[in-house]
């Protein structure tokens, strides 16, 4: 049983991880890059984004967070004696269960408003489409990035206290 609930907890721990850097790295670098880009540029360039992102490796770490996550939680509870990393696994899963949330609600119907919108060449109105999916969107990755990132010091907290007697 200890070997399951470390060996969950590091999943858990790396795939957060992995996650919380990809939507830290389009916080400080792909959207603000894109910011300086022309209206047609931004749309064709998050709709290819949006494609190539959906792939195992992605889904992996984005799944995979959450489940890991989860069942370090279940195996601690399960097995608790006194509590130890009980709090900042149920903290992190709630974390990310919330990014998991908002990007369901927020990021993907944007995504699919964006795929939805056809080819760019075809696009009338790149500046329309853009205006409708580019703030919104930067907010709401802005917030999942804050969650990740909030659970990810929750699990390495947790990784801490399970290595203490």
């Amino acid at each position: 049983m200890e070997t399951a609930r470390f060996a969950a907890l590091v999943a858990a721990t790396i795939t957060t991880g992995l996650v919380s850097g990809l939507f830290y790295g389009f916080t400080v670098a792909v959207m603000p890059g894109l910011r300086a880009c022309g209206d047609r540029t931004v749309v064709e360039t998050m709709q290819r984004i949006n494609v190539a992102i959906l792939n195992g490796w992605f889904l992996l770490g984005y799944v995979g967070a959450l489940v890991f996550s989860g069942l370090a939680l279940a195996l601690q509870l399960a097995g608790d004696a006194g509590g130890g990393a009980t709090v900042p696994l149920a903290g992190a899963f709630a974390a990310y269960l919330l990014a998991v949330v908002l990007t369901a609600r927020v990021n993907i119907p944007l995504n699919n408003a964006l795929a939805q919108a056809g080819p760019v060449e075809n696009v009338a109105d790149p500046a329309a489409v853009r205006r409708a999916f580019e703030a919104p969107w930067v907010r709401a990755n802005t917030w999942r990035t804050v969650l990740c990132a909030v659970a990810f010091g929750l699990l390495v907290w947790a990784l801490v206290l399970h290595g203490q007697p």
